[in-house]
């Protein structure tokens, strides 16, 4: 069984290489995994869900190019 990890926000933009504003944007739009919330000043992302989302975007820019080919 796969065992998922809590990781905090400067660990998600390791992750993505993105910045706090783009990662709240695509969450409010619904494109990005939203956080789970611990407690009212502690928000944490689901390692697995971050990782998802990044192999679905490497997926989608493959396919994209061999269907540019």
């Amino acid at each position: 069984m796969h065992r998922d990890k809590f990781i905090r926000l400067p660990g998600v933009i390791d992750l993505t290489g993105q910045q706090k504003s783009w990662i709240y944007a695509k969450i409010k739009e619904g494109t990005f995994p939203p956080p789970v919330v611990l407690s009212r000043r502690c928000s944490v992302w689901s390692e697995a869900a971050v990782l998802t989302w990044i192999q679905a975007r490497i997926a989608e820019s493959e396919a994209a190019r061999q269907g540019a080919a």
